[in-house]
């Protein structure tokens, strides 16, 4: 357990519960930047992003921050592997979106609470109850039945997984506050971004930034959606039990889970219909288990 005061886990918990809750809608809003190739909007996305973390920065006047961080050597190496763990992550998320798989990233964000759970275990030495651990038992069994029946794109889900569980570790662990660190990853990729706008600019078919103000103003506005639920997650991740972390993700693949179903009119198959189930039954457990700790905490407090 971390050694946080309940004031603090309690405001972790807070951030991370928005951050997912951003997350799970976003489907919705890369519907309006579905005609942009995931490759572009995800270099656009990076572009607008840092001036909103620089904006942020000074209004909360952080710029000694990221001054520091950026002079720490150690600091800057962790967050340069953050920074292509996350833009790995945002392209496969785009890109399964558009390709219709939306089903196949819900999935590899229901794995990614398992993977955080054997990390904040075994690399981070967090202890989980015995409810902690039916619940782990029953999620898995949930997401086994989903990988019997989804082999074709069982990549899309394990990269994505993977990247953010790993993304996520990485935050936890580097000496360096939410927005300083948000702020230099989004730097670091700012070269690879405009890279890659300005060969879209280049090519015959132009940028899709300049095809219409409507779709611009949508692309800019990724800007935000990225750095906000961003920032609430390095936060929470930095406040929270990574394992009770792992588990309030179940959030942001069960909105999009829902929104396959309905939304994107994609079919439910009975497979699909008992790993739901079997995953939200999971979340009651752990959820209880939760609620059962804090108010011994209380108890214990009076």
């Amino acid at each position: 357990m971390t050694d946080a005061p309940p004031q603090t886990r309690q405001s972790g918990f807070a951030a991370g519960l928005a951050a997912y809750f951003i997350w799970g809608f976003l489907p919705l809003y890369l519907l309006l930047v579905r005609e942009v190739s995931a490759f572009e909007f995800v270099g656009w996305r990076i572009i607008w992003t840092l001036p909103i973390c620089l904006l942020i920065v000074a209004v909360r006047s952080q710029g000694p921050q990221v001054r520091a961080a950026l002079a720490n050597r150690r600091v800057l190496a962790t967050l340069a592997a953050s920074s292509a763990l996350i833009g790995t992550n945002w392209f496969v998320y785009v890109w399964a979106i558009q390709h219709d798989q939306v089903y196949a990233a819900s999935l590899g964000y229901y794995i990614n609470p398992l993977i955080n759970v054997l990390l904040g275990t075994f690399v981070l030495g967090e202890r989980l109850s015995r409810r902690q651990w039916a619940a782990v038992a029953i999620a898995a069994c949930g997401v086994a039945l989903l990988l019997g029946g989804a082999l074709t794109t069982l990549w899309i889900s394990l990269v994505l997984a993977v990247s953010f569980g790993a993304y996520g570790l990485l935050r936890k662990q580097v000496d360096v506050g939410a927005l300083p660190g948000l702020t230099i990853e989004s730097a670091l990729l700012l070269v690879p971004a405009a890279a890659i706008a300005g060969w879209y600019a280049a090519s015959p078919d132009g940028s899709a930034f300049a095809q219409s103000v409507e779709l611009s103003l949508a692309i800019m506005l990724g800007g935000i959606v990225t750095a906000i639920p961003l920032l609430l997650f390095a936060i929470a991740a930095r406040r929270m039990d990574y394992s009770t972390l792992g588990f309030l993700q179940f959030l942001a693949p069960t909105i999009v889970f829902i929104l396959g179903l309905t939304v994107f009119d994609q079919p439910l198959r009975s497979i699909q219909l008992a790993c739901f189930v079997l995953i939200w039954i999971a979340i009651a457990i752990f959820v209880w288990d939760i609620l059962a700790r804090r108010q011994a905490d209380k108890v214990l407090q009076a």
